[in-house]
């Protein structure tokens, strides 16, 4: 199993929470449901669930219907995965604004967290 952790900035900001909790009951429940597996499964997740996006930057998916879900995330040692931040895709290119906010907070977490 691996430890799920939703990164928080340093003035408690938790992005990912607040991606979360803004989607409809049963997308939050299915988005949930992906994270369970990436718990359960760790860097051993593959497509169509999980791919990697560069730069140590993952993306867990989730589909409703003909609504997709990003949420993005990182391995720290110790069999950790830390979810930063979701976008609900809307073209087939995964914007590069959201995938640059998930590298800037992995970068604070590393900084803050990983010595």
């Amino acid at each position: 199993m691996y430890c799920i952790e939703f990164y928080d900035s340093e003035n408690g900001f938790c992005p990912v929470q607040e991606f979360i909790d803004s989607l409809d009951s049963k997308m939050k429940a299915k988005v949930l449901r992906t994270i369970d597996l990436l718990e359960a499964n760790g860097p051993m997740l593959r497509e169509p669930f999980s791919s990697p996006m560069g730069d140590g930057i993952f993306e867990l998916r989730t589909i409703l219907g003909s609504n997709i879900t990003r949420v993005f995330y990182f391995f720290v040692i110790g069999k950790k995965a830390v979810l930063t931040n979701g976008i609900i895709k809307k073209s087939q290119k995964t914007p590069r604004v959201a995938l640059e906010l998930a590298r800037k907070y992995k970068a604070d977490y590393e900084r803050r967290y990983v010595k």
